[in-house]
C-alpha cells in the first residue's frame, strides 16, 4: 500500500501545498465543512473536486474559430441565397488572416478580435462594420454551444460613417436610362427600370419580384417581406402607367448583367449604388410634398432617415419634368 509520501513523489506538489489547498478548500466551503467528520469532511472534498474537474472541463471545451465560424454559417442555412453568400465571403476574408483560423474560440480576445478586423477590412468602414457583425454573430453562436464564455467582439464599437451624398439624377439622365432601354437588346429591362425610378424599389428587391408580386390589374407591386432588404413587406402604386403601355410586365432572367449593361448602354462609367432610390424619394418629396405617403413607400419606420439621407430637393420645375414627362 502506498504511503502519503509515495503518492505526493508522483505529482508536483509538497505537503505544505497540498495542507494549503485542502485549508483554502474548506474555509471557502464556509459552514458546509464545519463540525463535520472525518470521513465525512473527505466525502465532501471529493464532491467538491468532483464537480471542480467537470467545470474546469466545461470552461476548456471548445473548437478552432474556423470550425465556430463555419458552423455559424450552416446554422443560418435557411436565409437568403445572396445573405449566405455574403456571410461566406467575410468568414474567408477573416480566415485568410494568418494564424486566426486555427486559434481556439474560447482564447480569442477583444484586443484579437480588433486586429482582425483591422487586418480583414481595415480599408473600408464599411466593410469593418459588417465584418463586426458577422464576428459578433460567431462568437454568439459559440456562446449558445458553450464554445466560449463571452463575446469579446461586445467591447468592440463599430466606426462611424461618414455618408456621401447622393445627388439624384437630372431628367436628362433619367431620359438617357429610357432610351437606352428603347433599344431592341435592352428592351427587357424596360419595366425594371421603371419600377427603379418612380417606385424607388431597391435593386436587389426588384431583382427578387416574381410574377404574383406583380398586379397591374390592381395597379400595384407587392415587396413581400422574403423578398425585401429588411423583412418587411410594402405595397406600392404602378406609377405612370402610361409609359408601360406595351411593355412587358416581368423581371428578366440574370437581371444584375442586364441591369450594368443597360447603364452602359447609357453613357453611365461612373455609378452610385443608390441613386435611383434617392432620385425617386427627391423627385417625389419635392413634387407631392407628402413625407409621410413617401416613408410608406420607402418602406421606412419614420421620415427621420428621409430627412437625414435620402432629400437632395431638386427644383421644382425639374420634379414637374420628372413626374409628368412621358
Amino acid at each position: 500500500m502506498k504511503t502519503a509520501k509515495d503518492i505526493i513523489k508522483e505529482l508536483p506538489l509538497n505537503m505544505n501545498d497540498i495542507a494549503r489547498l485542502t485549508l483554502e478548500t474548506t474555509e471557502e466551503l464556509g459552514e458546509s465543512a464545519q463540525g463535520k467528520k472525518r470521513a465525512e469532511l473527505i466525502h465532501l472534498l471529493r464532491r467538491v473536486i468532483r464537480a471542480g474537474v467537470a467545470a474546469v472541463r466545461a470552461e476548456e471545451h471548445t473548437v478552432s474559430f474556423e470550425e465556430a465560424a463555419w458552423a455559424s454559417v450552416e446554422a443560418r442555412a435557411g436565409r437568403r441565397a445572396t445573405t449566405l453568400r455574403d456571410l461566406r465571403h467575410f468568414v474567408r476574408r477573416m480566415l485568410r488572416v494568418a494564424g486566426v483560423a486555427e486559434r481556439p474560440l474560447r482564447g480569442m480576445s477583444t484586443r484579437e478580435c480588433r486586429e482582425l478586423l483591422e487586418k480583414a477590412f481595415g480599408s473600408s468602414d464599411h466593410s469593418y462594420n459588417k465584418g463586426r457583425t458577422i464576428l459578433h454573430s460567431i462568437f454568439a453562436y459559440g456562446q449558445r454551444q458553450e464554445w466560449c464564455g463571452e463575446n469579446p467582439v461586445s467591447r468592440i464599437e463599430t466606426k462611424r460613417i461618414q455618408e456621401k451624398e447622393i445627388v439624384p439624377l437630372t431628367p436628362q439622365e433619367v431620359q438617357r436610362l429610357e432610351q437606352a432601354a428603347q433599344q431592341p437588346e435592352h428592351r427587357e429591362m424596360r419595366f425594371s427600370l421603371h419600377l427603379l425610378l418612380y417606385n424607388g424599389i431597391r435593386p436587389q428587391e426588384v431583382a427578387r419580384l416574381c410574377e404574383h408580386n406583380i398586379q397591374p390589374e390592381q395597379g400595384r407591386v407587392i415587396i413581400s417581406a422574403s423578398g425585401s432588404k429588411t423583412g418587411g413587406g410594402r405595397v406600392l402604386p404602378l406609377r405612370k402607367k402610361k409609359q408601360l403601355q406595351g411593355v412587358a410586365l416581368r423581371i428578366p432572367r440574370n437581371w444584375q448583367n442586364r441591369w450594368r449593361a443597360l447603364r452602359k448602354a447609357a453613357g453611365f462609367t461612373d455609378w452610385q449604388p443608390d441613386v435611383c432610390r434617392h432620385t425617386f424619394a427627391s423627385y417625389h418629396a419635392a413634387y407631392f410634398r407628402d413625407l409621410g405617403a413617401l416613408q410608406l413607400e420607402m418602406g421606412h419606420r419614420s421620415t427621420d432617415l428621409l430627412r437625414s439621407r435620402y432629400l437632395n430637393l431638386p427644383q421644382v420645375n425639374q420634379a414637374k419634368v420628372y413626374w409628368n414627362a412621358r
